[in-house]
């Protein structure tokens, strides 16, 4: 008999992209409720013995993926110089995404006040926010939702997880959403290569 964490990090290393914790059940034959008390075990060993890496879940998936502390090594290794941080109108349109998801461009056009049809666009092509389904109205406008790395780039395993929205109809309700927005743009998780965008 295989020892299962072993097996549950032979398949995460293997996988490489998220993994659904439910398949590794199926897979492994154990019940959901095991992989989850593995998985919990490993998570915190690699965090107390300082490993390499780490245990991500990003709702009902996992992955592997190196510390944060090393991802200066890691780029140096790698050759890769620091990816720039998310520019303002991305971030902003990140996060209408992030909020009120499944949205339209139009909504978010709407909502931001200018046409967000490059900045979408690249989000979608960096794998931040996706296509999930079509609105049923005429021109069908393509819904959009934000991704697992999303969820992994903002360092949370949930959408619920994410900072409360602050409210709008108080007079600093703008100046919150600044700082909030602010904030996410200087965590280090939130750095990715993605290009400065204009719109």
């Amino acid at each position: 008999m295989i020892d299962l964490k072993s097996a549950i990090e032979a398949v995460l290393f293997a996988a490489g992209d998220p993994f659904p914790a439910a398949r590794l059940s199926l897979i492994l034959g154990v019940p959901e409720e095991e992989i989850e008390l593995a998985v919990t075990e490993l998570a915190e060993s690699y965090e107390r013995e300082q490993r390499g890496f780490r245990l991500l879940r990003m709702g009902d998936k996992l992955q592997l993926c190196s510390a944060p502390e090393f991802a200066p090594v890691v780029i140096r290794a790698l050759e890769q110089r620091r990816p720039p941080m998310l520019s303002q109108p991305a971030l902003e349109t990140l996060a209408i995404v992030a909020y009120y998801q499944p949205v339209t461009r139009a909504y978010i056009d709407q909502v931001r006040g200018v046409d967000s049809a490059y900045t979408v666009g690249m989000l979608a092509e960096r794998g931040l926010i996706e296509v999930c389904g079509r609105l049923d109205v005429p021109g069908r406008p393509s819904l959009f939702k934000t991704t697992d790395l999303f969820l992994r780039t903002m360092g949370v395993r949930t959408l619920e997880e994410l900072p409360p929205l602050p409210d709008m109809t108080q007079g600093d309700g703008i100046e919150k959403l600044q700082r909030a927005i602010d904030d996410l743009q200087h965590e280090e998780n939130g750095q990715l290569a993605i290009e400065e965008l204009d719109n």
